[in-house]
């Protein structure tokens, strides 16, 4: 019996963000050992390459931008670069759940700021929703109280960095090709990642660490394949929420690999975001059916 387009792509996000907390996993394993710009700047080597072919192949490099995508892209590859800044140091020194819940406010975050910043009708109900989300995000952060760790914020800023460059995405031009946007992000953070590694003292690597580095970069190449191939089968609105697939698999991952599992606080604000970004996605599936 053949499966539904929707089926495939909900498998296909699953997947991907699977991928995603496995790089995550690989990432923090590095952490332990070895310094944040050397780690980011081999991943970046490997990913600026891989892209570089993959723009190459599809003639995204001969692309001229128009001076406003130019500025958008310009502010794209600078959160690009925060988000990388911030995301990692935060998963270095964060339970890997803990990272994870946060990053899944990034929908209500997105929503708020089309409303704000692009002029996006948001009803008062999807308002309401980021207001809830937001108070769970709170709850699993918890600044003032003996369980807070400073690293958190440095999660809410790759939120907030992210927010930014999907926010700058999305006044893009239609015809930009979305690889070569990609490849200049991912120029920008190897450029960042060289200029902190002349000023950062390198450790000579196990096999276990390139190991680990090369499963870093294989699970990032395959969650970004299988996230594009996830949103061009089947129904945004289908497909989008298996995005929080990756707070299961991270859960499971931190405590088979760190032996970690989050508190009943983190476990109720993570459900809060993840139940209110859930309802937003529906809310907003509903206004485009309506529209």
């Amino acid at each position: 019996m053949a499966l539904s387009d929707n089926f495939n792509g909900a498998m296909l996000m699953t997947a991907a963000m699977t991928a995603f907390a496995v790089n995550d996993t690989f990432i923090k394993l590095l952490g332990a050992d070895v310094p944040f710009f050397q780690i980011l700047f081999l991943r970046s080597v490997a990913t600026v390459c891989f892209l570089g072919i993959m723009a190459w192949y599809a003639g995204a490099l001969a692309y001229r931008y128009r001076r406003a995508d130019r500025v958008r892209v310009v502010i794209r590859t600078l959160s690009e670069i925060g988000a990388a800044f911030f995301f990692i140091n935060a998963l270095i020194h964060l339970p890997i759940a803990n990272v994870t819940a946060i990053i899944q406010a990034l929908p209500l975050t997105v929503t708020l700021g089309a409303a704000l910043f692009l002029g996006e009708h948001v009803g008062w109900r999807r308002f309401a929703a980021i207001g809830v989300g937001f108070v769970g995000v709170l709850l699993i952060v918890r600044p003032g109280a003996a369980e807070f760790n400073f690293y958190a914020l440095y999660a809410l800023g790759a939120v907030a960095c992210v927010t930014v460059r999907d926010l700058a995405a999305r006044r893009l031009s239609r015809d930009v090709p979305s690889v070569s946007v990609a490849f200049v992000a991912a120029v920008g953070v190897l450029i960042f990642s060289i200029i902190g590694a002349t000023v950062t003292d390198w450790v000579p690597m196990s096999s276990v660490h390139w190991f680990w580095i090369a499963g870093a970069v294989a699970a990032i190449i395959c969650a970004y394949l299988l996230s594009v191939m996830a949103m061009r089968r089947g129904d945004i609105g289908a497909v989008a929420p298996f995005r929080y697939s990756a707070l299961l698999v991270a859960l499971a991952l931190g405590w088979f690999v760190f032996n970690d599992w989050p508190d009943d606080l983190t476990m109720l604000g993570a459900a809060i975001v993840v139940g209110t970004g859930l309802f937003a996605l529906w809310r907003e599936r509903r206004a485009a059916v309506r529209e």
